[in-house]
C-alpha cells in the first residue's frame, strides 16, 4: 500500500503559497517540459490572474521518494476564510508559510488557529529570506510566540522550521546557506507530517469541495476517513437533515499531478473526486449503504456582512446584459450557495430582492464580477454589517485592522481610524516603516481604504480580519460630502461640465449617455444637488470675440467595483451590467 501525505498551505495574503506550489511542481518534474510555461499554475481563472490572489482552494499532487503528497493550495485573504476551514480537514499536516520581513500577520493568526484546532502538525517555512531588513530569526520567535498563545499542545510546538526563497527556488534549515533547490522541504515533510493512517471499517467520506464540468455535472472532492470506495458501488448519502440517500458511484478519480487519474478504489486517508452521484451538498456524508454512520458536519465560521441583491430597474436595464429578470438572478444566486459555503441567501417580501450574506466585501465582490463577466445585470445597496443581540446588548462585529505606512503619515492614519471609533491596541516600528494596530467596528471598514490611501498617497499597507461580536459603539460623526445628481436623461455635453466644475468631481466622460438619477459627481458640500448636464451652449448667428474659450475639463475620477460598493449611500444603489459600473438614486423625483 502507497503511503501518502496530506498537507494544506496556508499564510497571509502574498506570503508566497501559490509560488512555493510551483516550485514544488518543478521539483517533481511533473509538467511537460516542451510545453509553455506560466507563472502561479494554480491561480486559474481570469479573476485570480487579474487580481494576483488565490480564491479558490485547489488540489496537486506528486510522488517524491515513493511517497504521495498531496498538497492543497488555499486562499490567503479573511474573505476567503471559509474556504480554508473545509479544507484543512482533508490534511493531516500543514506547512504554515511566513515572510521574513513582515512576520505573522492577522490573517497567519487565523488560519493557525484553525490548524491548531484540528490538532494538525505544523511545518513553519520563513519564505522571502532574500529580502532587505528581514529577520527570520526574529519572525521564528513570533510564531513559537503565537502557537503558544493560540493553546498549541506540546507536540505542536516542537515544530520544524525550513527557511529560503520560494521565488528563486531554494529553501534550507539555515537561512545564511543558500542551496539550489527545495528538496530539504520536501524531506521535512517526509519526517515530520505524519502518514495518512489506513482505517478499517464501513466506508465514509466527507464532501468538502465541489468541482463542476458541463460534461459529468457536479463532481463531489473530499477525503475518504474510512474504509474504501469502490467504482460502480451503491452507497448512501447522509443529508444535513438526517435522511439517506442512495446512489451509486460511476467513476473515481484520484489527483495525480495537476490532473486526475481515473482509479477502481480509493484508500482511507487518500483525496478523490466522484462522478455521477446527485442531489448532493458539501458536508454530507457518503456512507455504507446497509450501515449508514454520518460524520460531524462542517462548521464555518458566520458572515459578518450583507447587501441587498435586486433586478436592474434603470432606464438603460436590458442594454447590455444577457440574464436580467429576478428568475436567473434568483438561480445564480442560490446556484453559487451550494459551492461557496460561507455564503448565505435569503428571500424578501418582495420576489426581485434577496439579502445576500458575506464575509466582507471582497468575499462579495468576487461573486458581483463573477457575475457580471457572465452577462448578468443587477443592482445591490449599501453592504450593511450584521448586528446581533447577545444577552439583551445589541453587539456588532469587530475586527483587528494592521497597518504599515512609513512614519511621516501614521498621525493621518491613526486620526483616520479614530474618527470611526477604532482603537490603537499596538504601534512600533517595522524596519523604515510603522507598525499599527488598531481594534475597529467592521462597518468603520466600509469606504475606509480610499481614505487611508489617499491621505498616504498609497504607501498605507493595510489589513484586517474579524475578532468577535462586541457592544455596539454608536454612531461615526464624519462629514460626508454629498452628490451631483443629474436632472435629465441624454448626451453628457463638455459646454455644461466645464460651466458646473466648480461645484465638485465629476464621475462621467464627455459624450456619455446618463439616465435622470443617475451620480455623476462628488458635491463639495454636505448637500446632494441636481444638475443639468445636457445643457448645450446657446448659438447665435452673431460673432463675437473672445467667447469661444478653450474647455479645460478636469479627468473623470474612475471607481474599481469594491470602491463602488464602498461609496455608495444608503438611498443610493450600485446599477453592475457586463461593460458599466453607475451609481443611482433609488427614488429621485
Amino acid at each position: 500500500m502507497q503511503s501518502i501525505r496530506n498537507i494544506a498551505i496556508i499564510a497571509h495574503v502574498d506570503h508566497g503559497k501559490t509560488t512555493l506550489v510551483d516550485k514544488i511542481i518543478d521539483q517533481a518534474h511533473i509538467l511537460d517540459e516542451r510545453k509553455v510555461r506560466t507563472e502561479l499554475l494554480l491561480d486559474s481563472n481570469d479573476l485570480e490572474r487579474e487580481r494576483g490572489i488565490t480564491i479558490l482552494s485547489k488540489n496537486v499532487s506528486i510522488i517524491y521518494k515513493g511517497v504521495k503528497i498531496n498538497i492543497i493550495d488555499t486562499p490567503g485573504h479573511a474573505d476567503f476564510g471559509g474556504e480554508v476551514e473545509r479544507v484543512l480537514n482533508m490534511a493531516d499536516g500543514v506547512l504554515l508559510l511566513v515572510d521574513a520581513f513582515e512576520g505573522p500577520m492577522p490573517q497567519t493568526r487565523f488560519v493557525l488557529g484553525k490548524a491548531l484546532e484540528l490538532g494538525l502538525t505544523p511545518i513553519v517555512v520563513v519564505n522571502k529570506v532574500d529580502k532587505e531588513n528581514c529577520t527570520p530569526d526574529i519572525v521564528h520567535e513570533k510564531v513559537f510566540d503565537l502557537m503558544c498563545a493560540l493553546d498549541a499542545t506540546e507536540d505542536q510546538l516542537h515544530f520544524a522550521t525550513i527557511y529560503g526563497s520560494a521565488k528563486h527556488n531554494w529553501m534550507n534549515t539555515d537561512w545564511r546557506e543558500q542551496t539550489d533547490n527545495i528538496v530539504p522541504l520536501l524531506d521535512a515533510i517526509l519526517e515530520n507530517i505524519p502518514e495518512a493512517p489506513y482505517y478499517e471499517g464501513t466506508p465514509q467520506m466527507q464532501i468538502t469541495s465541489l468541482d463542476f464540468t458541463s460534461f459529468v455535472g457536479r463532481i463531489a472532492i473530499g477525503r475518504v476517513f474510512r474504509g474504501d470506495l469502490v467504482e460502480g458501488k451503491d452507497y448512501a448519502i447522509c443529508k444535513a437533515d438526517g435522511t439517506f440517500k442512495k446512489v451509486r458511484i460511476k467513476e473515481l478519480h484520484t489527483f495525480e499531478g495537476m490532473g486526475k487519474d481515473r482509479a477502481a478504489t480509493v484508500r482511507s486517508g487518500d483525496i478523490c473526486a466522484i462522478t455521477g452521484i446527485e442531489g448532493f451538498e458539501i458536508g454530507d456524508t457518503i456512507a455504507d449503504l446497509e450501515n449508514p454512520e454520518p460524520l460531524t458536519r462542517l462548521k464555518v465560521d458566520q458572515p459578518t456582512m450583507s447587501m441587498l441583491f435586486t433586478i436592474n430597474n434603470s432606464p438603460f436595464y436590458g442594454k447590455e446584459g444577457k440574464f436580467v429578470t429576478s428568475r436567473h438572478l434568483r438561480d445564480r444566486l442560490y446556484k453559487e450557495i451550494e459551492k461557496n459555503l460561507a455564503l448565505r441567501v435569503e428571500d424578501t417580501d418582495s420576489e426581485d430582492r434577496f439579502n445576500v450574506f458575506g464575509r466582507g466585501i471582497l468575499h462579495l465582490s468576487v461573486l458581483i464580477e463573477t457575475m457580471r463577466r457572465e452577462g448578468y445585470e443587477l443592482q445591490v445597496g449599501r453592504p450593511q454589517v450584521i448586528m446581533k443581540d447577545i444577552d439583551g446588548v445589541k453587539c456588532e462585529p469587530y475586527e483587528t485592522l494592521v497597518i504599515d505606512v512609513p512614519e511621516e503619515s501614521s498621525s493621518k492614519v491613526i486620526n483616520l481610524v479614530s474618527l470611526r471609533k477604532g482603537d490603537l491596541l499596538i504601534m512600533e516600528p517595522k524596519g523604515d516603516l510603522q507598525h499599527l494596530e488598531f481594534s475597529i467596528p467592521s462597518r468603520g471598514l466600509i469606504g475606509l481604504r480610499n481614505k487611508l490611501l489617499t491621505a498616504t498617497a498609497g504607501t498605507a499597507i493595510i489589513n484586517h480580519n474579524f475578532v468577535e461580536f462586541s457592544p455596539y459603539k454608536g454612531d461615526f460623526n464624519e462629514v460626508v460630502n454629498g452628490a451631483l445628481i443629474s436632472a435629465e436623461a441624454g448626451k453628457a455635453t463638455a459646454y455644461a461640465i466645464d460651466k458646473l466644475g466648480d461645484r465638485g468631481i465629476f464621475f462621467i466622460d464627455i459624450n456619455q449617455e446618463i439616465y435622470k438619477g443617475q451620480v455623476v459627481g462628488e458635491n463639495n458640500r454636505q448637500d446632494d444637488m441636481a444638475i443639468n448636464l445636457i445643457k448645450g451652449k446657446k448659438l447665435t448667428n452673431v460673432r463675437k470675440s473672445g467667447t469661444d474659450t478653450a474647455v479645460n475639463i478636469a479627468p473623470k475620477k474612475e471607481f474599481s467595483l469594491e470602491e463602488c460598493m464602498e461609496y455608495i449611500k444608503d438611498d443610493e444603489y450600485l446599477e453592475v451590467t457586463p461593460q458599466s459600473l453607475r451609481m443611482r438614486k433609488i427614488n429621485f423625483k
